[in-house]
């Protein structure tokens, strides 16, 4: 899967029940997990035995989980339940009708757009593990590293470029709408400000 060498492959299936008693889930939160999925299968394992590339400092090994849904979306919070219950680092392939997405948990769920999964392709570059996972992270996230961010730097810097964009665009609605001149001149003048923000964002070192 993913084009991932033959010596990463497995096959490990995860009953659900493991998951329910390993995070004792109320009634409800089964009923959700039941709902979106169908069944879980670990089916890489990449660790330096299996690529000859060394462990890195923080990670030592990670894991591919095919995630067979019972429909197309999937609560974000799923992911992020799953991503708990192996304590190293996983890569999702969300796989729906022959169709798929990619998800990773870093620091948020992070995830590709549908197509079918036999286009799905990873490769693993990086001197050690640490490296390759970090860039299937920018990969999956299509994280864009500004010269001299980090991963996690860069990540936080689009998270709060998103947020003041979010403020922008309801701002603009909200005074399209507003018909006393008074309000609407002050919300142009908070639009204006958060957008002098976002040119300075990631300006800021």
């Amino acid at each position: 899967m993913l084009g991932l060498p033959k010596t990463t492959e497995m096959s490990k299936q995860l009953p659900k029940k493991a998951i329910y008693s390993k995070f004792q889930m109320n009634t409800a939160a089964k009923e959700k997990i039941d709902a979106d999925i169908s069944r879980i299968t670990i089916v890489n394992e990449i660790a330096p035995d299996k690529v000859h590339i060394p462990a890195g400092e923080r990670v030592k090994n990670f894991f591919v989980l095919l995630v067979v849904l019972k429909k197309k979306d999937i609560d974000e919070k799923t992911i992020v339940t799953l991503s708990k219950l192996i304590p190293q680092n996983n890569l999702f392939v969300l796989e729906y009708g022959g169709e798929s997405k990619l998800a990773v948990y870093y620091t948020k769920v992070m995830q590709t757009e549908w197509k079918p999964t036999e286009e799905h392709k990873i490769e693993l570059q990086g001197l050690n593990l640490d490296r390759v996972w970090e860039n299937i992270v920018v990969a999956v996230g299509t994280v864009n590293i500004e010269q001299g961010n980090s991963l996690d730097e860069q990540i936080a810097v689009d998270e709060k470029r998103q947020k003041i964009e979010m403020e922008i665009v309801k701002l603009e609605k909200q005074a399209r709408a507003e018909k006393q001149p008074k309000k609407k001149y002050e919300m142009v003048q908070r639009m204006r400000a958060y957008q002098e923000k976002l040119m300075l964002i990631g300006k800021e070192k």
